[in-house]
């Protein structure tokens, strides 16, 4: 079975269990997280691999990690990954990509992120639920961060925290790839 396949698969198991366990109907689910009840379907019955914005969105409607509804390997106390299973969710055919290290249910949702954005790229996000909070680290070249419209420099060496329930854009106007680590945590769901 291949990566994907097994993704797939997890992402359907996870979905479900965790859309069954919150008592939500596709139909509440689907309203919660702004997708479609068909998509919602087809991703159940894992017969699509889906954007990791959509997976983000049913993440946020379920109050659980994008780690959580990918998981295929999951050990109550301990769980490591290995470098080859990190997951990349997004990336360009210029060199930028976003690949999810770790993450971890409890109070609410936390994930860990491994980003680069090559020269002149960027990747927009939607607003997350409101509480939740984004720390970046950059370890490499300059990030632009962009949130509700202001723009906000981050250098190699600094960190920025910021509240994510507004739009907001990750950004390199450099000459060189920047690189950051960052950290989403979302509240739980009420």
């Amino acid at each position: 079975m291949s990566d994907l396949d097994l993704l797939t698969r997890s992402l359907a198991r996870n979905v479900k269990r965790w859309r069954t366990e919150r008592g939500f109907t596709l139909d509440v689910l689907a309203a919660r997280a702004g997708v479609s009840r068909g998509m919602l379907i087809q991703i159940e019955q894992a017969r699509t691999n889906p954007s990791i914005g959509t997976v983000v969105k049913i993440g946020d409607a379920l109050g659980v990690s994008v780690p959580t509804l990918l998981d295929y390997e999951q050990d109550p106390r301990v769980r490591i990954v290995p470098a080859d299973r990190a997951v990349r969710l997004w990336h360009t055919e210029g060199g930028s990509f976003s690949r999810l290290l770790a993450g971890t249910e409890a109070p609410g949702p936390l994930e860990m992120w491994d980003w680069r954005l090559m020269p002149g790229e960027s990747s927009d996000s939607d607003p997350h639920p409101a509480g939740t909070v984004e720390l970046v680290h950059v370890t490499a070249g300059e990030l632009t961060l962009t949130v509700d419209g202001a723009e906000h420099r981050v250098p190699a060496g600094a960190s920025a925290s910021f509240e994510a329930g507004a739009s907001h854009t990750y950004g390199n106007r450099g000459d060189e790839p920047m690189e950051m680590i960052m950290f989403v945590s979302v509240p739980p769901v009420r």
